[in-house]
């Protein structure tokens, strides 16, 4: 016969592990709403600046209306698309929203807006 510390033990354990099945899934930290696909349309030369920038000023509205986070380096990917197409203020403002957002940026932030602000 079995000892009943041992039965009382697994059956404790047991409950344990099915009760840690039971838990609901917990929500993502940030909304990608096809951030990752666009970006890669866009390195693979498939959509030019523009397109990118209306890309991802569209999904930025979705995330936004949904209360939800955009991932990081969003911004930043928006920011440098600014830039590269001679918006260096809406460059800056992005860059400063990846900043806020994500503060372990900050030093590349900086950089990028620093070198933004060169002529």
């Amino acid at each position: 016969m079995k000892n009943p510390i041992m039965k009382g033990m697994s059956l404790a354990a047991l409950g344990a592990i099915l009760t840690g099945c039971a838990t609901p899934p917990t929500p993502p930290l940030y909304q990608w709403d096809g951030y990752q696909p666009q970006v890669y349309e866009y390195l693979k030369g498939q959509t030019s600046p523009q397109q990118q920038i209306d890309a991802l000023e569209k999904s930025l509205q979705q995330i936004s209306a949904k209360g939800k986070t955009p991932p990081p380096g969003f911004h930043a990917q928006l920011g440098m698309l600014y830039a590269s197409v001679g918006n260096d203020q809406q460059a800056q403002q992005e860059l400063q929203a990846e900043k806020q957002l994500f503060p372990e940026s900050s030093a590349y932030m900086d950089f990028l807006l620093k070198k933004s602000k060169q002529p």
